[in-house]
C-alpha cells in the first residue's frame, strides 16, 4: 500500500494541475465563441483592446464597429471580448426608472 501512495498522489498532482485548468479554459472559450456566433447589428461591444463601439455590419470573420459618429473600423470577429449594456438599459433591468431630460435636453444632475 505504501509503495501506491507516491503513484496516487503524482495522479491526483496531474487532475488538480492540468486537467481542471483545461476543462474551465474550455468552457471559457465555448462560451466566448457562443457570443461572438450571437452578435447582432445595433448592439453595442467592447474589443479585446478594450475599444467599446457599436455593430453597423457582421460579415463571416469581420464586424464593422461605429467607435464615434461617423467613424466606422472593421476588427475581426474574434476581437469581440464582451456585449455591453447602455446605462439606461441597466437602469431598467435594475427596475430604476431612467432620469427624465430638461427643457434643454440634458438630463437632471441631481
Amino acid at each position: 500500500m505504501e509503495s501506491l501512495l507516491p503513484l496516487l498522489l503524482l495522479a491526483l498532482a496531474f487532475v488538480v494541475l492540468i486537467v481542471l485548468p483545461m476543462r474551465t479554459r474550455s468552457r471559457q472559450l465555448q462560451a466566448t465563441r457562443r457570443l461572438q456566433a450571437g452578435l447582432t447589428v445595433g448592439t453595442e461591444v467592447m474589443t479585446t483592446s478594450g475599444l467599446y463601439g457599436q455593430i453597423l455590419r457582421l460579415a463571416d470573420d469581420t464586424v464593422d464597429l461605429e467607435v464615434a459618429p461617423g467613424v466606422v473600423v472593421r476588427w475581426a470577429r474574434a476581437a469581440i471580448a464582451e456585449v455591453r449594456t447602455a446605462p439606461a438599459d441597466q437602469a431598467a433591468a435594475d427596475g430604476e426608472p431612467s432620469p427624465a431630460p430638461q427643457a434643454n435636453g440634458e438630463p437632471d444632475p441631481a
